[in-house]
């Protein structure tokens, strides 16, 4: 997996301050994508150990609500194994620091068993995600007003919440 970006004391892509990492690799291509470079799946640096252990010390110190990974695209299949090692060592190490995570696939319907993006950790991922923003971003409705989500489509969902009960259950 390669990284495009981490933005440290990041304020817009989730609740409080958090640590932003920016995968890299993106199958969607969303026209209106604001980050279209990092559709590609060698754009930016390479994940290493050192990258994950510089991710771990900023998320420590004290002011940080959370992390959020988003791209690029966390549950395309190349991605997913580095993405589940990264939120189980925060979840166990971190405890008290949440995971956002941005994905322009549907929870529901592509991240399930038999869903296209569904792999062998994906289950591992959702289950130390606190909230996932999913759907693809829409041109056509892009709403500016919108809380930490591009267009009116996409959804913020409470991933506990949601599978606790086997159904939807929106954040905000």
């Amino acid at each position: 997996m390669h990284v495009g970006q981490i933005i440290t004391a990041d304020s817009a892509n989730g609740t409080g301050i958090r640590v932003s990492v920016f995968v890299s690799g993106c199958t969607n291509h969303c026209k209106g994508c604001f980050q279209p470079e990092t559709w590609d799946f060698h754009y930016g640096k390479p994940y290493d150990s050192a990258m994950e252990q510089f991710i771990m010390d900023e998320l420590a110190k004290e002011y940080y609500q959370g992390l959020t990974i988003l791209g690029g695209e966390p549950f395309e299949p190349e991605n997913q194994v580095v993405v589940a090692g990264l939120v189980r060592r925060v979840k166990r190490e971190l405890p008290r620091r949440d995971i956002w995570i941005y994905t322009g696939f549907l929870y529901d319907r592509d991240l399930q068993p038999s869903g296209c993006r569904y792999t062998e950790v994906t289950d591992g991922i959702l289950d130390n995600t606190d909230i996932l923003v999913d759907g693809k971003f829409v041109e056509e409705q892009k709403n500016i007003r919108l809380k930490f989500r591009g267009s009116e489509n996409q959804r913020i969902i409470d991933v506990r919440a949601t599978r606790q009960s086997g159904k939807i259950v929106l954040a905000m």
